[in-house]
């Protein structure tokens, strides 16, 4: 299977300034992403970002950067142009990999890509794992979904999903979303032109817009949860401890 890791990285963070470049171990942070990513089954690895400072950083390191606008709204639109620089095809398949995911597990990497090759009835792909903590189920900043019997999206929402009507807690069939996402390159250069969907401003999850509008997200559920990812001072600094442990 053949696919392309584009890694969507832009300086302008307001948690965390500069995030892309921030140190990790002697490494900026966008570079220990797209070496994880590097570890995968991917064809290529390319970093699409808007700052001359992040392609320098980048190529300094040997990793392929490509510079792209700096008024995309969404990452998904700073992938749709660099799947026009690349010149990718309609059909070839493209993970989106957060620049602030310094843990990725290159497994589930492939494994976001083989579920979208395997539902060829979809146009993405994602990731999710089971959810029993009750803290975690009733945080709005946890995004949960639920799937249909064939492991295909039926809904992402902030808000406790599905209901317990009879019990309290997380129900044994919740599901929390992890942000990785696969793509046919042809809906994704397309995706930025779709309207966007009342249910997507309401829940602010751009993945509505796609259920909206007909289309389907196969969802591979994994027996792993995600490493910590990075969006705060103090994220940033747990990663930095887990790193140096090896």
């Amino acid at each position: 299977m053949s696919f392309t890791v584009i890694v969507p990285a832009r300086l302008a963070s307001t948690r965390l300034p500069n995030k892309p470049l921030a140190d990790i171990g002697g490494v900026p942070m966008v570079v220990r992403v797209a070496r994880r990513a590097t570890l995968s089954g991917a064809s290529q690895v390319v970093v699409a970002t808007d700052s001359a400072q992040v392609q320098a950083a980048c190529e300094a390191h040997g990793i392929k950067a490509l510079m792209t606008r700096a008024d995309h709204v969404s990452g998904s639109d700073r992938l749709a142009e660099a799947c026009e620089q690349l010149g990718l095809d309609g059909n070839e398949l493209v993970v989106n990999v957060q620049g602030d995911e310094p843990l990725i597990a290159p497994a589930m990497i492939d494994a976001c890509a083989e579920v979208l090759r395997s539902h060829p009835h979809c146009v993405m792909g994602t990731v999710a794992h089971a959810l029993e903590d009750a803290a975690e189920f009733a945080n709005p900043n946890v995004v949960k979904l639920v799937t249909d019997a064939q492991g295909i999206a039926l809904y992402f929402s902030r808000a406790p999903l599905p209901w317990w009507r009879d019990g309290g807690g997380a129900p044994k069939a919740a599901l929390r979303h992890v942000g990785l996402y696969s793509y046919r390159a042809g809906f994704l250069r397309k995706f930025p032109q779709l309207a966007v969907s009342p249910l997507e401003q309401i829940e602010s999850l751009e993945q509505l817009r796609v259920l909206w509008h007909g289309e389907r997200i196969a969802v591979h559920v994994s027996t792993e949860r995600p490493g910590p990812g990075v969006d705060t001072p103090e994220d940033l600094q747990r990663v930095r401890a887990l790193i140096s442990q090896g």
